[in-house]
């Protein structure tokens, strides 16, 4: 596990801090998932929009970044206490952990992206 950097990895224009935790806590919550939908399913079933999608690590819940006006991803966190997501964007490999607030690539995981 390499360590990125704290603070929400979608918004990028708030800059990152130097991480305060090296390591991510929750790695155990980690199961095999499968998307459980090509979009933010929050937003397909209200006729909302996204900016970015992640995807929880311990069920395959596909919600918004925390720059989309709904902010599904989150909104999941804290409905389910699923501490990790990845992204769900193309070429992005990183992961993230809301309790340790640890952004962090995993070397060997799966790569998951929306079509």
């Amino acid at each position: 596990m390499s360590g990125l950097h704290r603070g929400d990895p979608c918004a990028a224009e708030n800059g990152w801090e130097t991480a305060v935790n090296d390591t991510c806590t929750h790695l155990d919550e980690v199961v095999e998932v499968q998307p459980s939908s090509t979009g933010c399913e929050d937003c397909l079933r209200i006729g909302g929009r996204w900016l970015h999608l992640r995807m929880c690590m311990s069920c395959g819940h596909v919600g918004c970044c925390d720059s989309s006006p709904n902010r599904h991803a989150t909104a999941h966190f804290h409905a389910d206490h699923h501490p990790i997501i990845q992204s769900y964007e193309p070429g992005e490999e990183w992961w993230y952990c809301y309790l340790d607030d640890f952004a962090f690539e995993l070397d060997g995981a799966p790569s998951f992206s929306h079509p």
